[in-house]
């Protein structure tokens, strides 16, 4: 089953790329799309069924070069079934999406049908090369999923190739990453060097050593976790768009908007995420690495927040929103909670591939029209679209009742978003105690809000603006555009509530639900260090269940009051020993449990100071954001130039290499290499040959004096090299 999910994808894209001739266009649709819900479905099955153990699937021999051995292996333990059903789901539904979108472009010529057969044939191949990244045994084979999807993105992004705004995105995306990419390989590199290995467990069994281990890097020495976990995270910065490496992110809406959902919503850039959380054993051994993390991501997600307060397109909104979601979820990795990264990467799938599609929807019957300034009053006309909006916001934006509120069973209800993020805060909160993170993750759950409900009321509410034909002719999807948005809409509701305890719950179902070992501690009152009096090892076997009866549940002591029978968990276990890793003084997961309660609600708050300052803009006194614009001009175009990111690196980076490149093309190629070949052939060479020509006289007598000249010459340095000898 594993290994048809895995090949699936790529028989499509090959069947599809190679053979819609035969099979003709609607063909390679449903062979591509069938092929996608086929490993959506065992994705599930797997996800449901196979529990938190982990299994290794040889696919094949792959590279054997002297100790370096990279079998194709399949890893399969609970971060790769998680990853499975958000890459095959999302893809599946925009395949399935995919079908009303690309059905007539406007970007190809009449009649030029074969670029729909094209367009399924590279979203296969991408799904292929995410599933190969996330289902890798080793770094090896992880690198090459993680540069197919480079490529995949590069011909995706470029898809409509007449556009040369396209085209430009495309070699963007591609060049950033390639500067991402380079760390990723040296941190590869670094690692099989001084473990002679690329597979993880072999890395993750040596971790500990690499914590007291130096090495020679660039201008001294250091320590070598914290290196390799350093470019590691470089890698990740390029593909997961943090602050730096983000720039391609937003160009990257120039491709088709059911790209922007596949690629730059769900899956592309969660990789480094995934790679963060896959690499947690060596991360907890390098403390100062995971320290850049968290404020990198904290920083990211702030930035992002606010340039996506003035952006107008609404693909580029979505866009910077999943750049400062992401960096929430380095945020958890990077203060040791990784199963909260991974609770955010997963509901995020659902509700922001949801409002990307719905984005695409709006464009679809908006005539191709992307600035919200030219929407308004839509919500009649989409009432479908409208609806599915509005439950991805709220979901975005963290609506819900707040767990000191109210709870059912102990899960607190509300929307997806609004589980993991309150999750992600409380976790920063706690492993940063109260510090930078904490509040640029808070102000950016108020940007977001705003932003968010920015965007709606500009789109769904208020007069129509723009030209007046296009809003005439504005109507709903059609279905097959419709149906993944009611799907994924169930996700962006229930998939928090359904699997909370599972990622944030106690630790003791956190680690059942990853397969780590854990064992029970106690503490009484508020004393924070927990101190052990009980290490009994109490592994869950993968699907294990453990009695009532079991002393190991029974330990004295609450962590907080002391007064109730209730055992305090810890993580536990040896790298490698389960999903994920957390530190034997890493009990982050626990504390974010018991933080103040006006950081649990502080993201609530700042949701509702979101939505009324975006109301009272864009509904109650619709001119005020222009009068705010035109009175605080440098900063709103300091917003609105995204930071002058791309101005900065255009100046530091873009025109020096076009300057230097200038010079050798003039200087070099056209003076020297040129110059130097037309002087050879049209001076030099001329120059003897007429000189030459002198010789040829045309007298027998001057010829035959020649000869006799050349013997006598050849004759005496015969008899004077001869002698010498």
């Amino acid at each position: 089953m594993e290994t048809i999910i895995l090949f699936a994808p790529l028989v499509g894209s090959l069947i599809a790329g190679f053979g819609w001739k035969f099979i003709g266009i609607r063909g390679a649709q449903w062979v591509t799309t069938g092929l996608l819900f086929l490993a959506c479905a065992f994705s599930w099955i797997v996800f449901l069924t196979h529990g938190a153990e982990k299994e290794t699937i040889n696919i094949l021999r792959w590279i054997e070069s002297g100790t370096l051995s990279t079998d194709w292996s399949i890893r399969l333990d609970r971060l790769t079934s998680i990853m499975l059903i958000v890459v095959t789901t999302v893809s599946a539904l925009v395949h399935l999406y995919s079908f009303g979108y690309m059905a007539h472009d406007d970007n190809f010529k009449e009649g030029e049908e074969s670029y729909r057969a094209r367009f399924f044939a590279y979203l296969s191949f991408f799904t292929f090369a995410m599933l190969m990244l996330v289902t890798s045994d080793n770094l090896v084979q992880m690198f090459f999923g993680w540069e197919g999807v480079g490529v995949a993105s590069y011909l995706l992004i470029g898809f409509y190739y007449r556009k040369p705004s396209a085209n430009a995105a495309a070699i963007k995306a591609f060049v950033v990453n390639r500067v991402g990419d380079f760390g990723f390989a040296l941190g590869i590199f670094a690692l099989y060097l001084l473990v002679d290995s690329v597979k993880f467990d072999d890395i993750f069994a040596a971790a500990e050593q690499l914590s007291v281990t130096q090495i020679t890097f660039l201008w001294g020495e250091w320590n070598a976790a914290e290196v390799i976990a350093f470019l590691l995270f470089v890698g990740a910065m390029g593909k997961s768009a943090q602050l730096i490496l983000h720039t391609w992110l937003p160009d990257a809406m120039e491709g088709p908007t059911p790209v922007s959902a596949l690629i730059h919503a769900a899956t592309m850039v969660t990789a480094g995420v995934f790679l963060v959380c896959r690499m947690s054993p060596l991360m907890e051994f390098a403390p100062n690495a995971t320290g850049f993390i968290t404020f990198l991501g904290a920083t990211t997600a702030f930035f992002a927040a606010t340039v996506g307060l003035v952006q107008n397109d609404i693909k580029r909104v979505i866009a910077y929103s999943t750049c400062s979601q992401l960096g929430y979820m380095f945020v958890a990795a990077g203060v040791g909670v990784y199963s909260v990264a991974m609770f955010h990467l997963f509901t995020h799938a659902f509700f922001k591939a949801m409002l990307f599609l719905g984005a695409g929807s709006v464009i679809h019957g908006m005539h191709h029209e992307q600035d919200m300034r030219n929407y308004g009053g839509l919500k009649d006309k989409m009432p479908y679209t409208f609806w599915a909006m509005m439950l991805g916001t709220l979901a975005i934006t963290g609506v819900g009742v707040p767990a000191v509120l109210f709870t059912l069973g102990g899960i607190p209800l509300g929307f997806a978003g609004f589980l993991s993020k309150d999750a992600v805060i409380e976790s920063a909160y706690a492993g940063t105690m109260g510090g930078y993170a904490f509040w640029m993750l808070v102000i950016a759950a108020l940007f977001t809000s705003f932003y968010s409900w920015r965007l709606m009321f500009l789109t769904f509410f208020g007069k129509p603006r723009g030209d007046k034909h296009t809003h005439e002719h504005a109507h709903e999807s059609p279905a097959v555009m419709l149906v993944p948005l009611g799907v994924l809409a169930l996700g962006a509701v229930f998939s928090g509530m359904v699997w909370y305890n599972s990622f944030f719950g106690k630790t003791d179902q956190v680690a059942k639900f990853f397969g780590v070992p854990y064992h029970a501690e106690e503490a009484h009152g508020d004393d924070k260090d927990h101190a052990a009096i009980d290490t009994r090892l109490a592994y869950v076997a993968p699907k294990q269940v453990q009695s009532d009866a079991d002393p190991i549940v029974k330990v004295a002591g609450d962590a907080k009051d002391g007064k109730d029978a209730k055992p305090h968990y810890v993580l536990a276990g040896e790298p490698g020993e389960g999903a994920i890793y957390a530190g034997h003084d890493n009990d982050i997961l626990n504390e974010a449990h018991y933080v103040p309660k006006w950081v649990k609600v502080s993201p609530f708050f700042a949701m509702l100071i979101g939505f009324a300052v975006a109301y009272w803009f864009y509904i109650v006194n619709p001119s005020l954001p222009k009068r705010l614009a035109e009175s605080q001009r440098p900063l709103y175009l300091f917003l609105l130039n995204k930071w002058y990111f791309d101005e900065i690196y255009d100046f530091i980076f873009v025109k020096p290499a076009s300057a230097l490149g200038r010079l050798l093309w003039k200087r070099g190629d056209g003076a020297v290499i040129d110059g130097g070949i037309n002087g050879l052939a049209m001076g030099i060479v001329p120059f003897f040959t007429r000189l030459a020509g002198r010789a040829q006289s045309g007298y027998i007598f001057t010829y035959a004096f020649a000869m006799v000249i050349g013997m006598a010459i050849l004759i005496t340095w015969m008899t004077i090299a001869g002698g010498a000898h």
